[in-house]
């Protein structure tokens, strides 16, 4: 466990020494928003119905491999979705359409990733709202996923689900820096939709599984690599939740090589690793383009369980009437 881990999620004596700045952060943020409750800040609404998949907490709690099968259900149910993202680590100032030729540090890690996997258009800025009109004018979509955009007040939405890590839960229950949380816990009783990631929570509607596909070699060649041991290698959130996804898909974990999430991997990451390495999907598409034949990528999938079927297709059959009035 790292030692930002063992302040959050641990036992550490650190963190309530640190509560002084998580008050002062709660007091920034609560102003904020209730900023934008009372109208003195204007939320821009867009002309489309917009959905926020977010979190309220730092770090990984699967939402990419949920946006992707939300964008599949929403096809499937007649929508035309297309998918706003901040573009983290990338140097963007206006709305960008993501292409196939982008790399990942134009663009972002996540944002590269959806493009390529979702079939839907992808704009990257800072700025939602621009990237949200621009996705518009740009495109025929008419509904738009905003990634990562809970605590982005300044985009008015029509639904907010939100993505919680089953297993680590909401750590200490404190907010940054003294824990990983973002808003309040009780920010989830105001959302739409609380799905846990592999493991039930109390607060959830509903929990997501994640299943892993064949592991595929990077140099585009087809090759699916057969269990065996591998080292792991990657820049995510919460790499504890890749070591159980390689293991229950019948991988040897012999070792493993983490960075700190979005990390930008070079060559040099890669070169003394001796044996097959298994990474993300997410890392990827960043190591694509030095990646050794030793190099292969492990996919998952979305599986949402019933009872967020349910919850979501009310939603859904409220927004669409609401849409049509």
């Amino acid at each position: 466990m790292s030692r930002i881990e063992q302040l959050w999620y641990g036992k550490s004596k650190v963190a309530g020494l640190l509560l002084p700045l998580s008050a002062i952060f709660w007091l920034l943020s609560s102003l904020r928003r209730f900023a934008y409750q009372r109208g003195w800040l204007k939320q821009q609404r867009l002309n489309a119905p917009v959905i926020i998949v977010g979190n309220i907490s730092v770090g990984g709690t699967g939402k990419t491999p949920f946006t992707l099968w939300l964008c599949r259900y929403l096809q499937q149910a007649g929508f035309r979705p297309g998918i706003i993202s901040r573009g983290y680590g990338a140097n963007i100032s206006q709305p960008l359409l993501v292409a196939p030729g982008h790399i990942a540090s134009e663009v972002g890690d996540e944002p590269l990733l959806l493009a390529q996997l979702s079939g839907c258009p992808v704009v990257v800025c800072p700025n939602r709202p621009a990237a949200g009109r621009f996705l518009l004018a740009q495109t025929d979509c008419n509904i738009i996923i905003s990634d990562d955009g809970l605590q982005h007040y300044a985009l008015a939405r029509d639904l907010e689900l939100v993505l919680v890590d089953g297993l680590r839960g909401l750590g200490n229950g404190w907010l940054l820096p003294a824990g990983p949380l973002r808003e309040t816990a009780a920010r989830l009783a105001d959302v739409d939709l609380v799905i846990a990631n592999s493991q039930m929570q109390p607060f959830a509607d509903g929990v997501m599984l994640l299943k892993a596909a064949a592991a595929q070699a990077l140099d585009g060649s087809g090759r699916v690599l057969s269990p065996q041991p591998v080292t792991l290698l990657a820049g995510i959130g919460n790499p504890k939740r890749f070591v159980k996804t390689a293991e229950a898909a019948g991988f040897e974990v012999k070792a493993c090589r983490f960075f700190a999430d979005h990390h930008a991997f070079s060559p040099a990451d890669l070169a003394d690793i001796s044996g097959p390495i298994l990474m993300t999907e997410k890392d990827a598409v960043k190591c694509r383009a030095f990646a050794t034949a030793q190099c292969f990528s492990l996919g998952v999938s979305a599986e949402p369980d019933q009872a967020v079927l349910t919850k979501l297709n009310t939603l859904l059959a409220a927004l669409t009437a609401k849409t049509n009035r």
